[in-house]
């Protein structure tokens, strides 16, 4: 998902400073500098749309999962009797949030270069919480309407609109959000980073301490350190970077060790999320190691060739889809199910939920952004100058 999730970096231009590629020797090492009025633009580099596809095909695997792979039993008799072999395939569904969290190491990497931490706090969450608040709210309606699970408090609700819920003991409105706490706590980390101005030697270091420190804090059996320091998931994100800078820099064995180790620690993780899913591993590792691949042509340019315009609009519905398809999605089919054919409802559901994606990324995600961002950005020349 989100995905954790990435400030529209893979939806339009990436500005990035030129850099002296590794392959000569590591690189002139200088702390990169957030754009003045005084510095001259910096080179364009060109848009990577294969990456708003790879995203949209991520979030029709969540869809998928939920909806037609169906672990809460919505479909009566089942899923299974509806669907078939499909609903056999969608169980594997949820390995798109794996997808999601590459990709997400990527493009913040790439997004967050030559910024500052003001930069890339503003970034973040004007691209976070102007459709999640939306998303939130309207799941609160559904909820209402169509009640599920334990009783709908109103400190669910405020707990929720913070995207902090997880961290305040509250439960999740909608089961897809827990992605959305994973991508925070990376950001936190990577911000850290970003504080000390991105460097290729930095981020490679980075990238080391972040792999070290999920392997063995967990052996210290304490849930709340292997939370902050994101474990589970760490290799996915880190993964991503690397590939991110054999994109930018070029590559070296280096970096492609890094790749390497991360997918090998991806599989040994895999079993018993295979295990927890219902599914079989084997075809969860061709899966995982697919996107990896995938990611891997990514980085060495081999997807240039994709230069459809209608690919960014279709990015664009990602973040929206992700975070409303659950909730409505299932709501729709548990009260129309009996009325429409499994096939039929099932298309006209996704087909909805892109509608409304669509409408909720022009109609609230876009304006409010845009507000946010010169808001908070006047807020942020205020503290900078402030004595």
């Amino acid at each position: 998902m989100t995905q954790a999730m990435d400030e529209r970096a893979v939806a339009g231009p990436t500005t990035e400073p030129t850099q002296p590629s590794p392959r000569a020797g590591l690189p002139r090492q200088t702390v990169a500098e957030p754009a003045t009025a005084e510095r001259p633009p910096a080179a364009r580099r060109p848009r990577l749309l294969v990456l708003d596809g790879l995203r949209l095909g991520a979030a029709l695997m969540v869809v998928a999962y939920h909806l037609v792979g169906d672990k809460i039993g919505v479909w009566q008799p089942s899923a299974a009797s509806s669907f078939g072999p499909v609903h056999s395939a969608a169980k594997y569904g949820f390995l798109g949030v794996q997808l999601f969290f590459v990709i997400s190491g990527f493009v913040i990497c790439m997004s967050a270069w030559g910024r500052s931490v003001g930069d890339f706090f503003v970034s973040r969450v004007v691209r976070l919480y102007p459709a999640y608040w939306f998303a939130v709210l309207l799941s609160t309606g559904v909820l209402v309407a169509v009640p599920r699970g334990p009783e709908l408090t109103v400190r669910d609700v405020v707990g929720n609109l913070t995207m902090m819920q997880e961290f305040l003991g509250i439960r999740h409105l909608d089961m897809s959000y827990w992605t959305l706490t994973v991508e925070l706590v990376f950001y936190v980390l990577f911000a850290v980073l970003v504080a000390r101005g991105l460097t290729y030697r930095g981020v490679v270091a980075f990238c080391a301490v972040w792999t070290v420190a999920s392997l063995f804090v967990p052996k210290f059996g304490n849930a709340g350190l292997t939370s902050v320091v994101g474990a589970a998931y760490s290799s996915y994100f880190i993964a991503g970077i690397a590939l991110y800078l054999i994109h930018r820099f070029g590559s070296t064995l280096l970096l492609w060790s890094i790749v390497g180790l991360s997918w090998l620690i991806a599989l040994t993780r895999l079993p018993s999320l295979a295990h927890a899913r219902d599914v079989a591993f084997v075809p969860t590792a061709v899966i995982v190691t697919g996107f990896f691949l995938v990611m891997a042509a990514v980085a060495l340019n081999h997807f240039r060739w994709v230069t459809w315009g209608w690919v960014a609009t279709a990015g664009a519905l990602t973040y929206p889809l992700y975070l409303i398809h659950q909730t409505v999605g299932l709501a729709v089919i548990e009260r129309a199910q009996g009325h429409l054919s499994p096939w039929l409802l099932i298309t006209a559901v996704v087909a909805g939920l892109l509608l409304a994606a669509w409408l909720i990324h022009r109609v609230v995600e876009r304006p409010a952004a845009r507000w946010m961002k010169r808001q908070l950005g006047e807020s942020l020349r205020q503290v900078r100058t402030a004595r």
